[in-house]
Formats: C-alpha cells, sequence, structure tokens
C-alpha cells in the first residue's frame, strides 16, 4: 500500500519505529506473533514486554547509558515516555513496573489509528517495500531461517540468562535495609548483607549447583553475552569475582553494623505496588530446585517465594557488518531495515534507539528521500557504525559505552575524556537535523 511501512517485530525497536513511522503522517502495519505463538522467554502478549530486567540503565548525562537516552529523547523516544510514566525507584537507574509500561506501550499502538496490529507469525519477508525487521533476539525459527536463506550470511548467537524475583510479603524485613549505592537518588534497594563467611558458604552451594540443560548441541561450548553471565557462571571465574562485582558493597553502609558489609545481594523494585523484587545481577541457569536451595541461603531470603524464577534462553542475531549500513537498511536493498537486539544490540535502550532510527529512514524511504546515519560522535552513531563496520571475524552484541566513541586526540584523564565526549556527542548531535 502507498504511504505505508510494515514492520515485523512487537518489542521495543518495533514499536519505535511504527511511532516514528506515523509521526511523519504514514501508515504501519505492525505484525507481533504473541500471544499465538510464544517465545521461550516471554510471558504474555504484551507488547515491548521486558523479559530479562525492569531495569533501563543509568539515567545519569555523564554515563553512556544516560548519553544515549539523552539522544532518544531528542529524536522523540515514545518508549522512554512510557517508561517515565511507568517508572518505580530505582536510584540512579530507570526502572519500570514491567507490566504497567508493556500495558501502556501497547495501549498507544492499539489506539493509533495510523498503525494497524496484526497478531499473527511472519514466516516470510514480504516483497513490499519499505519493511523493517524487528523481531528480536527470539526470532521464529522459520522466520530466521528465511533471513539466512535471503540474505546468503551466517547467523550468529549467544546465551543470555534472567535473573530470579520474588514476593515481597516473604523477604525477612529484619535482615535487610534499604540504601541505594552512595546514597544517589532514593533508598530504592534493599540490601542482603553477607560476612565473608556467610558468602564463602554461598559460594560453594553456588558453584557445585546444578544447572538446567537447554539439551542444545551448542551448549556444549555456550557463548554468553559477558554483561549478563549467569551468577555460576562468574562465581566459577575465581572464589572473589562476586564480591568485587555483581555483589559488591561499596556505597553501602549496614545499619545494624555501623560498617560495609563484606558482599551484599540487592534487591530491586519491579512494580509499582512494590510487591514483587528482582534480584539484582542474578542471571541464572540453575534448576529451579537449586535456586531455592542456594538462593535462600541469602541474608533475609530464607523464606522467599520465587515468583518468577530465572532462566538461560538462546540468543540469534545477524551477520550485520556484512548485511547492513550504519542506516540499517541491507546493502543490496534501501527498502529492507533491521533493528533491535536482531542486529547485534545488546540492551533494551540500545534496541529501542535502533528501532527510532529504522523508522525515522523507513520514512525517509518511503517519502522518496535519502536514509541517514547519525554521526559517530554520538552515542547512537556510535552503536550502529559499530554494528555496521565492526570486524566481521570478531563480531559480537554491543552495548552503549564510551569505548565505541571515537577517542579525544589530546591527553586527558579518564573522567576528563568521557567528559569531552559527551560534550563532543552533544554538539555533533545539534548539528545533526533529522
Amino acid at each position: 500500500m502507498e504511504n505505508e511501512v510494515i514492520i515485523i517485530g512487537g518489542g521495543l525497536a518495533g514499536c519505535e519505529a511504527a511511532f516514528q513511522v506515523v509521526k511523519r503522517g504514514l501508515r504501519v502495519r505492525l505484525y507481533e506473533m504473541r500471544p499465538e505463538v510464544m517465545t521461550p522467554a516471554h510471558r504474555s502478549g504484551q507488547l515491548a514486554e521486558l523479559v530479562c530486567s525492569s531495569s533501563l540503565k543509568s539515567n545519569s548525562p555523564m554515563t553512556a547509558h544516560g548519553l544515549l537516552k539523552e539522544e532518544m529523547r531528542k529524536l522523540g523516544s515514545v518508549i522512554l515516555e512510557c517508561a517515565g510514566r511507568t517508572a518505580v525507584p530505582g536510584g540512579d537507574a530507570l526502572c519500570v513496573d514491567r507490566e504497567a509500561f508493556a500495558g501502556l506501550v501497547t495501549g498507544m499502538v492499539e489506539g493509533n489509528p495510523l498503525i494497524k496490529l496484526i497478531r499473527e507469525e511472519v514466516t516470510l519477508i514480504p516483497q513490499d517495500r519499505p519493511c523493517i525487521v524487528a523481531t528480536g533476539p527470539l526470532t521464529s525459527p522459520a522466520l530466521s531461517e528465511y533471513i539466512k536463506e535471503i540474505t546468503g550470511a551466517r547467523h550468529l548467537h549467544f546465551f543470555d540468562a534472567i535473573a530470579p524475583s520474588v514476593d515481597a510479603e516473604s523477604i525477612d524485613y529484619d535482615k535487610v535495609f534499604k540504601q541505594s549505592r552512595y546514597d544517589k537518588g532514593e533508598a530504592a534497594y534493599f540490601n542482603c548483607s553477607m560476612t565473608r563467611e556467610q558468602y564463602e558458604v554461598f559460594i560453594d552451594a553456588l558453584i557445585s549447583a546444578k544447572i538446567a540443560h537447554l539439551h542444545l548441541d551448542e551448549e556444549k561450548d555456550a557463548r554468553y553475552f559477558e554483561g549478563c553471565l549467569p551468577v555460576e557462571v562468574i562465581a566459577q571465574r575465581g572464589r572473589d569475582t562476586l564480591a568485587y562485582g555483581t555483589m559488591k558493597p561499596v556505597g553501602l553502609t549496614d545499619p545494624q553494623t555501623g560498617h560495609r558489609p563484606y558482599a551484599v545481594v540487592q534487591l530491586r523494585q519491579e512494580n509499582a505496588e512494590g510487591s514483587v523484587y528482582g534480584l539484582v545481577g542474578f542471571q541464572t541457569q540453575l534448576r529451579p530446585s537449586e535456586q531455592d536451595r542456594v538462593f535462600r541461603m541469602i541474608p533475609g531470603l530464607e523464606h522467599a517465594e520465587f515468583v518468577r524464577y530465572g532462566a538461560v534462553h538462546r540468543n540469534t542475531y545477524i551477520d550485520s557488518p556484512n548485511l547492513l549500513t550504519p542506516a540499517l537498511h541491507t546493502k543490496l536493498d534501501k527498502g529492507l531495515f533491521f533493528a533491535g537486539q536482531l542486529v547485534g544490540v545488546e540492551g533494551y535502550m540500545e534496541s529501542a534507539a535502533s528501532g527510532i532510527i529504522a523508522g525515522i529512514n523507513a520514512a525517509k524511504v518511503a517519502l522518496g528521500a535519502e536514509p541517514l546515519a547519525l554521526p559517530r560522535q554520538t552515542m547512537i552513531g556510535a552503536l550502529l557504525d559499530y554494528v555496521a563496520n565492526c570486524p566481521v571475524d570478531d563480531f559480537q552484541p554491543m552495548n552503549s559505552n564510551f569505548g565505541i566513541l571515537p577517542e579525544i586526540e589530546e591527553k586527558h584523564k579518564k573522567k576528563m575524556r568521557k567528559e569531552l565526549k559527551v560534550e563532543r556527542a552533544r554538539e555533533a548531535f545539534g548539528d545533526f537535523m533529522v
């Protein structure tokens, strides 16, 4: 249909793309296979469902994730608008009520007269252009095989993990304390303190616990995304690895002792009612029975009731350096775009940001204009430049970080280099007109 864009996938990227297209007066046909066909990780048919965590990372303007959000807001991110309206306490991080967030996004899509939401699985990419494929890392096997067939390129994969969540009423509040690290923002986290002895016993149990196998051939040599490793894998790298990472106690003081704990497990509120809390950074592949046994060794969680167990799933992404340009269309077809985690960006906001750019560019193609790419000096531009131009033999998923931005030529201390990169990104973005 004339002046219409087809979008396959109703996740963060697909929804952002749809909103960008309709802003420009065009119609959208948005396909989402759930709830007719479910994935191993999703639990509902809501659009933009967050499956791994309720945190959208830091809001601080001097962090990479904060800079990414700043650029997204300037581009009119509807996902961030919905996140702000469904936010829950998260200290320095932007955290949301997952169900309320997905419900709000779904309602905005369903209520937009220019968006036609079609609940069915797409197994072949339509011939109509422009078309955006934003089916995520859990793309259905049939469509995944078709993409491989028409592109002639290999598919890559990694394993991703989900952290467990507990019923708030099952937490022993006499054994936990509420504080955010360095008291940044509101006191948003419950902290479960551990002494050195408690930590050592916990690590022994964690390392020896039995995992839930996925029964996939590639699981024998599983490759995990480094930013989302199962907690037991981290522990196997060294007994103190968690104490200096996920369970680090920096910026926290236990009021019962007046001192910093040896280690902590942080619990983050996951819904507006405060009835569910997630174990921060505790992604896991342990069997549910082992999660009951091991995680109830954490002080304050001795009687925890798990409303959701942690799990691992296989994520697929395409060989973007061989297929895509930084504008996210394929090198052989300017009307065919890919977006979201399927292209090799990692993280909720990174996925949504790629959807914004794909939506803008698909609309441009529909209106007879040329697609565009943001400058490499911006966080979004650097992220999509990595996706399109990373050395092919070493292509792995990437999230926003200062390391992907071009270096500052002059020598400066690390903190100053970050500040200069943020300032340069803002200038480059200001000079860029969409």
